[in-house]
């Protein structure tokens, strides 16, 4: 079993690192505000899952696996950027008389968890956090199966925590939004912030 004190210490850079706007928290917000947010557990679980499959990397000491693949994740990040590009210009372009009570169908869910995949698995900023940081925070030499357990749960109830956060206040706020002019407004701004994301994630 981990320490308490290190599995605080892995947690609260977590916590310091997922809460802070950067592309996957500018995505998430943009697509709530346009679309509500009905559609966005496919996209949530696909930034958990990818988180989880990071930190397995850190443990099992594929840092050096990771840095030979770095072609693959280049694309992987560019793949990403390409589909936040295309939902940016979906939503610039989106009609505001849109009934946000539709339930999206399953090929949107589909492609919502591709889109929250490729972001996460193509953010230099995640790659990063468990490749460099979190090796000074945990002995990751020394951390067990159990140990690997105990991490991925500290991360998800960071994660979730975060992120359902973020899901809440932009849903409050997009419920504010009802004329059609607010609307345009809301869409084109998440336009812009998830078009932002992606020059950020292209940008590192």
């Amino acid at each position: 079993m981990l320490e308490i004190s290190s599995l605080i210490i892995f947690a609260g850079a977590l916590l310091v690192a997922s809460g802070s706007p950067g592309p996957s928290v500018a995505a998430l917000v943009a697509r709530v505000l346009a679309r509500g947010y009905r559609d966005i557990l496919p996209f949530l679980a696909a930034l958990w899952i990818g988180e989880l499959i990071w930190l397995s990397f850190a443990v099992l000491g594929l840092s050096a696996i990771a840095n030979s693949f770095h072609l693959l994740f280049t694309i992987i990040k560019y793949v990403g950027v390409a589909y936040l590009l295309y939902l940016a210009w979906k939503m610039w372009h989106a009609p505001v008389d849109v009934d946000a009570e539709t339930i999206p169908d399953t090929k949107s869910g589909v492609r919502m968890f591709i889109a929250g995949m490729t972001v996460t698995m193509g953010n230099p900023k995640i790659m990063l956090f468990y490749m460099a940081l979190v090796p000074t925070v945990i002995d990751l030499a020394s951390v067990s199966l159990f140990g690997w357990f105990e991490l991925s749960v500290a991360l998800m109830v960071v994660l979730v925590a975060v992120d359902l956060t973020w899901v809440f206040m932009a849903s409050r706020l997009r419920h504010l939004i009802r004329s059609r002019r607010a609307m345009k407004i809301a869409n084109r701004t998440s336009a812009t912030v998830m078009a932002g994301a992606a020059v950020a994630i292209a940008s590192r």
